[in-house]
């Protein structure tokens, strides 16, 4: 069945025809829009499926899907039937719900749609992610899930992944996003994020700001919730010590031991999970677009080929721009080349904040924007960025083009980055498959890309 099939993309109109939140940069944040009790009805109607498996809920501003994909590896190398439920997607919807690893297929999705469909429309004001929601959740129970991985998608409190009753939750890096419905202080931000934290169930926190650690902190007592801080309670290099993580930066290596301890937490509680599982499941862990070298042979290190390196990341705010700046910051120099910034944003990022962190590394700067309703124009995009970048700015009018005009400007000693956005990385990727299809996996994602105004 491919993407053209009349009955795959009526499952698809059906998820995306309802109330759909991650394409509106503003909404009513409220217990009354994001309904915890409709969440719950639907799944009673359905049979109550979270119920059938055990759950580690994630949440964070930053790296809470990158945990989930480490996560979701360690328990499957383990020989558990693992779920894994995150979003947005990257090429195709259905990289949001993975069993052991695969793609829910099309017919498969189509199934799930009918199947749920009739509950979804017996429960008025159903929005899409909570549709979405269900489908994974039925979707885990159907095929005999042990361990499901829920990544939230926004908050943490009103999320409708919240009606969970999860083994163990993490929460990793905050900072600001999403402040126009989250709150514009790190306190109402970590208040948002730790409503995920249940009575009785560990949390496993990642290093964070005095001010947001206090909420979390009063939460987990307040719950009788027991806490383990990274860095604090136990160090992060010390976690991953001897671990070969597939994922770049130091950034990583703090998902990477959320992970780690997580999965030792679990087996203190009895999961059969040895060592040897963690390992595997570190070093096999794949989660495009976080600096992700899409030049074949990872050559973004010292020696040279034949392209420049291209690098496809999903930073879109401040924190993670600045962790960008300093790994792109590090291949320059390693290659002795110069950087062209591959750059869209949606409008409700702080823009201004990440060019100025990213400025000084940049030598030329392409506004671009992806094919999304809150994308930031190009030429808008170009002339904010004329009173920060110290390197040339100009604007192209798709993320093809964008890379052609990199291509052309660039030496195969020099760094071509795409970054801003997901939705500009999984462009990106796309953009470099046609071109390049050799250059990535025959399964990659990539090769399945539908319609984003899905």
């Amino acid at each position: 069945m491919n993407d053209n099939h009349p009955a795959y993309l009526d499952a698809l109109h059906t998820i995306f025809g309802r109330v759909n939140f991650e394409r509106q940069p503003r909404f009513d944040y409220s217990a009354t829009t994001l309904n915890l009790e409709r969440m719950r009805a639907l799944l009673a109607d359905l049979g109550n499926p979270q119920q059938h498996f055990h759950i580690v809920h994630v949440a964070g501003t930053k790296g809470k899907g990158s945990v989930c994909a480490f996560m979701e590896s360690i328990l499957r190398a383990a020989g558990y039937c693992t779920g894994l439920y995150t979003s947005p997607h990257l090429h195709t919807f259905r990289e949001r719900m993975r069993v052991n690893g695969a793609l829910i297929s099309r017919a498969e999705l189509v199934t799930l749609v009918a199947h749920c469909r009739p509950a979804s429309e017996r429960l008025p004001g159903v929005t899409t992610f909570e549709l979405i929601t269900a489908l994974a959740l039925t979707h885990f129970a159907q095929q005999g899930v042990q361990w499901a991985v829920l990544e939230v998608g926004l908050g943490g409190r009103l999320d409708s992944t919240n009606v969970v009753q999860p083994d163990i939750t993490a929460i990793t890096s905050l900072s600001y996003d999403h402040m126009a419905v989250l709150g514009d202080t790190l306190t109402q931000i970590a208040h948002e994020k730790a409503g995920i934290i249940k009575p009785g169930v560990p949390l496993v926190c990642a290093p964070q700001a005095p001010e947001a650690l206090a909420v979390i902190e009063a939460t987990c007592q307040e719950r009788q919730a027991p806490l383990l801080l990274l860095d604090r309670d136990t160090a992060v290099a010390a976690a991953v010590a001897g671990f070969d993580i597939s994922l770049v930066g130091a950034h990583q290596a703090v998902n990477a031991a959320l992970a780690v301890v997580m999965a030792r937490m679990l087996r203190g509680q009895g999961l059969a999970l040895a060592e040897a599982a963690i390992a595997g499941g570190l070093a096999q862990t794949r989660w495009p677009a976080r600096f992700e070298t899409l030049t074949v042979g990872g050559d973004w290190r010292p020696e040279i080929g034949d392209w420049p390196a291209i690098i496809a990341d999903g930073a879109h705010n401040v924190d993670s721009a600045q962790k960008l700046a300093a790994l792109l910051d590090s291949v320059k120099r390693a290659r002795g080349g110069r950087l062209a910034l591959i750059l869209g944003a949606s409008l409700d990022k702080d823009i201004a904040g990440m060019l100025t962190v990213l400025a000084p590394v940049t030598d030329l700067l392409i506004c671009t924007h992806a094919q999304h309703p809150r994308a930031v124009a190009p030429q808008s995009l170009a002339e904010m960025a004329a009173e920060i970048m110290h390197g040339v700015t100009t604007a192209a009018p798709t993320v093809d083009a964008a890379l052609a005009l990199a291509l052309d400007w660039a030496s195969p000693a020099d760094v071509i980055c795409l970054a801003g956005s997901l939705f500009i990385a999984a462009e990106g990727r796309e953009a470099w498959a046609r071109r390049h299809p050799d250059h990535f996996a025959p399964d990659d994602w990539v090769f399945e890309a539908e319609a984003l105004e899905l």
